[in-house]
C-alpha cells in the first residue's frame, strides 16, 4: 500500500492543476488537495488496491481528479460541509480588514472561536433535548446518521432498512430540528 500512496503523492501537481480549473483561490486549492490525500488514506485499502491493480496510477489519478471536481462543484459532499460552508459562513459574518473602524470589537476575527463555540454548544443542547422528546425510531436513525457519520448506503446495509425510508426519516427530523432552533432564535 505504501507504494500506491507514494505514487499518489507524486501526482500532487496534477491534482493542483485540476483544482485550479474550478477555483482561483490558492488556499482552497491547497485545502482540496489535502482533503483528497486524506480521502485516499481513509479509503478502503482493498478498493484502492483493486483500482490501482486494474487501471494503474492513471486510473487512481482520474479518480482523484473526479473527487476534486466533485468537492469544488457539488454541495452534497463532506468537503463542502466540513470546510467550504464553514469558512464561507465565517467570512460573511466577520470582517478581517482592520481598516473598518465601525466594526464592533466582538465581531473582530480574533473572537471567532469563542462566539461560534458558545452558539454551537447552545444549538447542540437544544438538538439533544429535542431528540430525546422524539419517537425512538426517528431519534435513533438521526443519531446513527449524524453522530456516527454513516452514509445512507452504509446505514441501510447495517440496519436492513431501505435507503429511501432512512432518507425520509432523517429529512423529517432535520426539518423539525431546524424549525425548533429557528423558533428559539426568534425569541
Amino acid at each position: 500500500m505504501n507504494k500506491i500512496y507514494i505514487e499518489i503523492t507524486k501526482k500532487e501537481n496534477k491534482f493542483r492543476e485540476t483544482a485550479k480549473r474550478y477555483t482561483t483561490d490558492k488556499n482552497e486549492v491547497d485545502e482540496v488537495v489535502q482533503e483528497l490525500f486524506l480521502y485516499f488514506l481513509q479509503m478502503n485499502a482493498n478498493t484502492l488496491k483493486k483500482m490501482y491493480d486494474t487501471d494503474g496510477i492513471l486510473g487512481v489519478t482520474r479518480y482523484g481528479c473526479m473527487i476534486i471536481k466533485r468537492n469544488l462543484t457539488c454541495k452534497n459532499n463532506k468537503y463542502y460541509y466540513k470546510i467550504k460552508k464553514y469558512y464561507t459562513r465565517i467570512s460573511s459574518i466577520y470582517e478581517t480588514d482592520q481598516t473598518y473602524e465601525w466594526l464592533e470589537t466582538s465581531k473582530r476575527i480574533e473572537n471567532i472561536p469563542e462566539e461560534l463555540t458558545i452558539d454551537n454548544y447552545y444549538n447542540l443542547e437544544i438538538i439533544d433535548k429535542e431528540l430525546d422528546k422524539m419517537y425512538w425510531y426517528d431519534r435513533d436513525v438521526f443519531k446513527l446518521y449524524y453522530y456516527e457519520g454513516n452514509t445512507l448506503d452504509s446505514l441501510a446495509d447495517k440496519t436492513k432498512i431501505s435507503r429511501n425510508s432512512l432518507f425520509t426519516t432523517i429529512k423529517k427530523v432535520r426539518e423539525e430540528l431546524k424549525r425548533i432552533i429557528n423558533e428559539r432564535k426568534k425569541k
